[in-house]
């Protein structure tokens, strides 16, 4: 059976405009995944030596709860010459999460005295991953439990 003129003529345009759309799907997909990793990347946590852990007394200045992790400023007590510095801690966990972990928006307020435990930057500037803080006032310990609980212990069985 032959095909009419204008369906042949139909049929060849739409075959020329897929093999033209084929390299564009594959130049599309390609830059999609590109992108992808490097939405990824702000995910390491490199920057910061896990060998480390700092302490430090202060006041917070900003408790941030936003994405994709939250952030707490902290200025340290004077040191004894009456400076005092600016620190920048991440916790290395999404607000969501903390909420399932027991902590709110309000866990942390502007003024709050704390003491704070985490690992530094590795570039020694005034930052770090949050690992600890303990409320001065009250003693509360608020931490980043994120690991799953150990396995419950099985009961013993009874002896014949």
């Amino acid at each position: 059976m032959k095909m009419p003129a204008a369906a042949n003529a139909d049929r060849s345009a739409v075959l020329r405009r897929h093999s033209i759309a084929n390299p564009c799907r594959c130049l599309l997909l390609l830059w999609m995944t590109a992108s992808a990793s490097a939405a990824f990347a702000h995910h390491s946590f490199a920057m910061y030596d896990p060998q480390k852990l700092l302490t430090v007394k202060g006041t917070v200045k900003t408790f941030q709860w936003s994405n994709p992790h939250v952030i707490l400023w902290l200025i340290d007590d004077p040191d004894k010459d009456g400076r005092s510095e600016l620190w920048t801690l991440e916790l290395p966990t999404s607000p969501g999460v903390l909420t399932r972990l027991g902590w709110s928006k309000h866990s942390l307020e502007t003024g709050d005295r704390v003491v704070v435990e985490f690992n530094p930057l590795r570039n020694g500037e005034h930052g770090g991953s949050f690992k600890k803080a303990t409320l001065v006032d009250t003693g509360q310990v608020l931490v980043l439990n994120i690991a799953p609980p150990p396995p419950a212990a099985k009961p013993d069985s009874p002896q014949p």
